[in-house]
């Protein structure tokens, strides 16, 4: 049976980190409220992109026990050489979203704003992005009202 090596998953986190990383958040379906629904492995998008916020901090990290990475999947520290996991960190602003209702996340890999897109602006309207890029990560969420106010952050490890 053939595997894939450490070497091997090694090199795939470095072609994704390589990349631009962005996180969508989308409104969802009003009814994922009282049904929840699971994620597909077969989803390309958001049902409902509502914002991309690019990645604050992209790290290489390991899994570690008393790491200072906390993740539902796990417990990791940073790394400065290349590893399988790479840790990404977004920061939501203030205006990011305000008053929209989120239920779903998508990280993305290899997004692209439009040129006419003011350079170094962190989020983007759906309007603003020329290339979605490519769903990495899916996730339903119980349904978050965007409140003035409130920065949300959020922090996913993607392990090859």
């Amino acid at each position: 049976m053939a595997i894939l090596t450490r070497v091997g998953r090694i090199e795939l986190a470095k072609a994704v980190k390589a990349q631009s990383i962005y996180l969508a958040w989308g409104s969802g379906q009003p009814q994922w409220d009282t049904t929840p629904v699971t994620e597909q492995s077969g989803s390309t998008q958001l049902t409902q992109a509502l914002g991309y916020r690019k990645a604050r901090r992209v790290l290489y990290c390991e899994p570690d026990t008393n790491g200072e990475i906390h993740v539902p999947e796990g417990t990791f520290k940073a790394s400065t050489q290349a590893t399988p996991h790479i840790y990404c960190e977004f920061n939501y602003d203030f205006t990011d979203g305000l008053e929209q209702t989120i239920r779903e996340l998508g990280l993305m890999v290899g997004t692209q704003p439009h040129s006419s897109e003011p350079a170094g602006r962190f989020y983007h309207a759906p309007s603003g992005i020329a290339d979605p890029g490519v769903l990495m990560l899916l996730e339903h969420r119980p349904a978050m009202y965007r409140d003035q106010g409130v920065r949300e952050t959020f922090e996913f490890v993607l392990s090859f």
